[in-house]
């Protein structure tokens, strides 16, 4: 790896690394150690596993966590805070599955756009399974634990910057501005954004800057303190942006929603016809899919019927229904697979056309 290689990756994941060759390791398959000699992943990746587990726990827990106390019998002296928490232990549980499962960290590997610089041996294809991107997401974080002397909060950072939990446990995917204005730069521009993160007190930021920033009144208390100052390049003749933060995922956030909140201004945010590239009839029964899990709508569902003609062969009738739609649409065919293409194929071009 080179130093604009290395500079890359550090902006992707929000962490700099004082030893450049543990970042380089992280990403060494054995298949290219084998060959070629020197350490692979495979120990960063097991160290990684387990430090994502006890930072995740460790996040959800300030999340949903809190500490009780009984104040109508609480004596200072001899009693003591409780913990309490908003979800039980089978919740939790299925909210750290989520966190940590392979498609998850795949994902996000995918989103910071990392595999390209996968270290191969010779005839590795394997680098567009999930399994391989969640190995290196885990590589990633044992490197940062081993770089950092195992610094808790550097950690808490670098999971959080790496994972983006708040857009993958968010109810209201309108407040999620990270996710948002990822999946945009990913559209308009083919790539995440570019991120640049400083840790320096507020004033030394503020002044000589040219874009679109945060305001923040830099005599209050609130400002004193501010820790991070985040810088994001979107490209497509946009400003650059500035987001402040007492974190590096806090100030990723505002940057953010700075950036949503000046789409939104100039008429560039997303619509529902940008989410599919090509509408068709073979795919239209996935596409309405995609478009719900999205929460543009409720799930499609369908009702059939079935009749013959007068030489006996079967004929199916299909309606495709949305549930926050009035219309709905119906089409006939020979099979019962036909039938529900056709339907939802009807029903994608209305739902694309904003009616």
């Amino acid at each position: 790896m080179d130093e604009n290689v290395f500079e890359t990756i550090e902006q992707r994941i929000g962490y700099q690394f004082q030893n450049r060759d543990l970042l380089q390791q992280a990403f060494v398959r054995r298949s290219y150690s084998q060959e070629n000699g020197g350490e692979d992943n495979e120990v960063l990746e097991f160290i990684g596993d387990k430090v994502l587990d006890l930072v995740v726990v460790k996040l959800l827990t300030e999340k949903y966590g809190y500490m009780l106390r009984d104040c109508n019998n609480y004596d200072p002296i001899s009693d003591y805070d409780e913990f309490g928490c908003e979800k039980n232990e089978a919740e939790l549980t299925e909210i750290k599955k989520l966190l940590v499962q392979k498609k998850t960290l795949a994902q996000r590997i995918d989103s910071l756009q990392l595999v390209p610089y996968l270290i191969v041996g010779n005839g590795d294809h394997a680098t567009s399974q999930d399994s391989v991107k969640e190995d290196l997401f885990e590589a990633i974080i044992g490197a940062i634990a081993i770089d950092t002397n195992w610094n808790m909060s550097e950690l808490q950072n670098a999971v959080e910057f790496m994972l983006n939990p708040d857009s993958i446990l968010a109810s209201d995917m309108h407040n999620n501005y990270v996710a948002l204005i990822e999946k945009w730069s990913l559209q308009k521009c083919g790539h995440t954004p570019l991120y640049h993160i400083d840790e320096n007190r507020y004033p030394r930021w503020y002044d000589g800057f040219k874009g679109t920033s945060q305001s923040i009144n830099s005599y209050s208390e609130s400002a004193n303190e501010i820790k991070f100052h985040c810088l994001m390049n979107l490209g497509n003749n946009l400003p650059i942006f500035r987001g402040f933060g007492k974190s590096k995922q806090e100030a990723r956030h505002k940057v953010c929603e700075v950036a949503y909140k000046e789409l939104e201004k100039r008429g560039l945010l997303l619509s529902i016809r940008d989410e599919i590239a090509n509408p068709n009839k073979d795919d239209a029964i996935n596409q309405l899919q995609t478009l719900a899990r999205r929460h543009y709508f409720s799930i499609p569902t369908y009702v059939f019927k079935q009749s013959y003609d007068k030489d006996g062969n079967p004929i199916w009738l299909c309606e495709c229904h949305i549930k926050e739609k009035s219309n709905y649409f119906k089409a006939t065919a020979s099979s019962k697979k036909e039938s529900k293409k056709a339907a939802a194929y009807d029903m994608l071009q209305y739902v694309l056309s904003g009616e």
